[in-house]
């Protein structure tokens, strides 16, 4: 079991949230979709259940993928979750800090693969307003 507890509807707001919307948007889901948020507390205890690391680990892998998620209510969680399973300040630096480095390598490899894939020669006939380039962002 993860140090701070977990609402079955509502799998990322902070400890003591009692914005009645909750975190993630589950509260308006548990109100329109509640099969679906039962899943995710079903789903948080069956993780609990076979977790192989260590609490503080499993808070600071937590602490990891919320940052990459952009959720400030599951930061908020799994920071204070990693100091309560004793995690240093240094300790979640670290995991800051390599979480960003990670993001920067994937984005970064990730665009060059796909600048890569274009010819940009002056002669490859390459058509800056083919509607294939403009992608979403038009």
């Amino acid at each position: 079991m993860t140090t701070l507890e977990q609402p079955a509807v509502d799998s990322c707001a902070s400890p003591g949230d009692t914005n009645s919307a909750g975190g993630c948007s589950q509260g308006f889901l548990a109100s329109h979709m509640a099969p679906f948020t039962a899943a995710l507390g079903t789903l948080d205890q069956a993780l609990d259940a076979a977790r192989t690391v260590d609490a503080k680990t499993d808070e600071l892998i937590r602490f990891a993928l919320s940052i990459k998620a952009r959720s400030e209510p599951c930061v908020r969680k799994h920071f204070a979750g990693a100091l309560a399973a004793g995690a240093s300040e240094a300790e979640i630096g670290y995991v800051f800090a390599l979480t960003m480095r990670e993001a920067a390598g994937a984005d970064d490899c990730w665009t060059h693969g796909i600048i890569a894939s274009l010819n940009t020669a002056p002669d490859s006939g390459l058509d800056l307003e083919d509607d294939e380039l403009a992608g979403c962002c038009g």
